[in-house]
């Protein structure tokens, strides 16, 4: 592989925007199928939001992408709430790739320069809009939903366990949400 392309991506980090972020695995792979890895991303979430005082509204978690509405507060950046929610899990993946999978390091491995690089995730910051309006943010708090189920993994958005769906509708969840609205 040659030299890597990164898609520039404009940040607005507006004070008092809610956020809605996607980023995904590298290459698209599934990545994010598994129980475990998947507890990985919400735990990342939840130290993040406790490190950094961001409030999270909704998330999903699907098998090659992971949606997540924030709102930041005054001084912390979007790209430093990316990086802590995507580092932490890239570091616990090629852990554990290394004592139980190690072929696939090399398949997550690019060439960036003249060095090797581990990429769990896809390079660049994913995809980022920013929202204001409450009708905008309950449009996509049910889209964020509805992922799994326009996917054909459930029917219901409250079946699938990686998602703040069942919060959101009464029945606990894996990771409290806040009300960013």
């Amino acid at each position: 592989m040659g030299g890597e392309h990164r898609k520039k991506r404009r940040v607005y980090d507006h004070p008092g925007h809610a956020h809605f972020l996607t980023y995904s695995c590298q290459q698209r792979l599934p990545l994010l199928r598994s129980d475990r890895v998947c507890r990985w991303v919400i735990e990342a979430m939840g130290d993040a939001r406790s490190r950094l005082g961001f409030a999270i509204g909704a998330y999903v978690v699907m098998p090659e992408h992971v949606h997540v509405l924030v709102r930041c507060p005054e001084g912390v950046s979007v790209s430093g709430v990316l990086g802590s929610l995507k580092r932490p899990v890239s570091v616990r993946a090629k852990a554990w790739l290394v004592e139980h999978e190690p072929t696939w390091i090399d398949r997550l491995t690019v060439v960036q320069g003249n060095r090797r690089v581990f990429r769990f995730w896809q390079a660049g910051g994913g995809f980022d809009r920013n929202i204001w309006e409450q009708r905008t943010l309950v449009e996509v708090v049910e889209y964020i939903h509805a992922n799994p189920v326009r996917r054909g993994l459930v029917e219901r958005p409250t079946e699938w366990e990686w998602s703040s769906a069942r919060w959101w509708a009464g029945m606990g969840g894996v990771l409290e949400m806040d009300r960013v609205g």
